[in-house]
């Protein structure tokens, strides 16, 4: 059994970008600038958002956090948006989710421009992404697939098992892991918490990609022999024993499902890093199509 070491791979990535961007100053070339909007003070948002400022001065990006109070409408932030869509300093931006509940998630999200959306969730980017063109890939999945391709995950006429259908990991999963090429050609099942003997599908999976969000749902008897798996779960579960008080569990029970495994991600230190660092080549990527006009 192999750790599938996100905390590693994504310290990996960042250095390789930092040595691009690097070489970009000594081009005297411009170099990646991406900006954060959070709307309100929802704690997790705020720390996430914070590790992506603190990873862009890491690797040398410029960036920008846009904090605007809770009470904004959805007017003030659509004014914003166009404000950044024509920041031609700008290579590309995020909208932290979620959004106070005044504010209609889907009417800005379409209103970004799809060359500055490094999130990779435009209609636009996801319709690219499923007709196999140059584009930004959500950066979880983004993350899952660098993962599978830097450990030489055997992908191809595989077949994997994605639970949970979201916009963010699920549904774009299934589609790269059966576009052409590597990792991918794999044959895809969806499934979903409408799902019948779920544990018919997960026995029969070579990979199984797990964001349903039920600590410990995966259990040793629904895997076989060989399998690999990729944990998306995070969930916090409270734990008396801690001195945090909870602890984080993925969506897979690690300790008996390891032992079956060839391939996993552990939870925390899997996908979870990966995450950041996709977004950072999605922005360094945003860079590279503006500087072809």
């Amino acid at each position: 059994m192999q750790i599938l070491d996100g905390k590693k791979t994504s310290e990996d990535i960042k250095r390789e970008i930092a040595a691009e961007v690097q070489q970009m100053k000594a081009n005297g070339e411009k170099v990646p600038h991406l900006a954060a909007v959070i709307v309100g003070n929802n704690g997790a948002s705020l720390t996430y958002v914070g590790s992506k400022v603190r990873s862009c001065e890491q690797i040398g990006f410029d960036s920008t956090l846009v904090a605007l109070p809770e009470e904004t409408t959805e007017e003030q932030l659509l004014a914003k948006i166009k404000e950044l869509n024509e920041d031609d300093n700008l290579d590309g931006y995020i909208v932290q989710l979620p959004l106070p509940k005044h504010i209609d998630e889907e009417k800005i999200l379409l209103a970004i421009d799809p060359q500055k959306d490094v999130d990779g969730f435009h209609p636009t980017n996801f319709g690219r992404m499923a007709l196999e063109m140059e584009t930004f890939l959500p950066a979880t999945p983004f993350g899952i697939m660098e993962l599978l391709e830097r450990y030489k995950v055997e992908t191809s006429g595989k077949h994997t098992v994605v639970i949970g259908r979201s916009h963010i990991v699920g549904r774009p999963m299934s589609i790269l892991m059966s576009r052409k090429g590597n990792p991918g050609d794999s044959t895809v099942t969806l499934t979903h918490s409408r799902t019948k003997n779920l544990a018919e599908f997960t026995k029969n999976a070579d990979i199984i990609i797990t964001a349903l969000g039920v600590p410990e749902f995966l259990k040793a008897d629904m895997v076989k022999d060989g399998v690999v798996i990729i944990d998306v779960g995070i969930t916090r579960v409270e734990d008396a024993t801690n001195p945090k008080g909870y602890v984080i569990k993925g969506d897979v029970d690690f300790d008996g499902v390891s032992q079956k495994s060839s391939f996993i991600t552990p939870v925390p230190g899997g996908v979870g890093p990966m995450t950041i660092a996709m977004l950072l080549k999605n922005t360094l990527l945003a860079r590279k199509i503006r500087s072809r006009k």
